[in-house]
């Protein structure tokens, strides 16, 4: 028998699952980015790295403001969550190569929402051979690089993309 350590996974499991409020506010509001796993900051959204991913480099942006549904979204939020989703993307892109993206929203729980009551899109790497006999057979993900790698490897790539709007201003 073949065995796989994934000790991060079992702060998950143990992980009290209710009362501590709503991630996504708590990154919007956190003043330490890099322990939030916060990558970037706009005017109504946040971009945040998934503590427990799909696949490396598996993001997720979400309005600051606490809403449920896309139809909760001012004309712009809409605009910003959308043109992040995309910025997004662009970094992804050049800082880990992938060969092609899953881009998704899940609304309510039976859709498949882990937070149900505050709407956020994930963005999720994706390259050749990433679903192998290991998803297949084993139902288990590696994960091949530290979030914090992760982290400092994608971070730059949004403070450019910061450097450049302020130059438009």
């Amino acid at each position: 028998m073949e065995v796989i350590f994934a000790p991060w996974r079992l702060e998950y499991i143990l992980a009290d699952k209710g009362g501590k409020g709503c991630i996504f506010c708590q990154m919007a509001s956190s003043r330490d980015e890099k322990e939030a796993l916060v990558l970037h900051k706009t005017q109504h959204s946040i971009v945040a790295m998934n503590k427990y991913p799909y696949n490396n480099g598996h993001l997720m942006v979400a309005p600051k403001r606490h809403i449920p549904d896309l139809l909760s979204l001012s004309d712009a939020e809409l605009l910003d969550l959308f043109a992040t989703v995309q910025l997004c993307q662009a970094v992804l892109s050049e800082r880990m190569r992938p060969d092609g993206f899953n881009i998704g929203i899940n609304i309510g729980r039976t859709a498949g929402a882990g937070v149900d009551d505050h709407i956020h899109v994930h963005i999720v790497p994706r390259w050749e051979g990433d679903s192998n006999f290991m998803t297949t057979v084993s139902e288990v993900r590696v994960i091949p690089e530290l979030l914090e790698k992760t982290f400092d490897r994608l971070r730059p790539g949004f403070v450019a993309s910061s450097t450049k709007d302020e130059g438009k201003a």
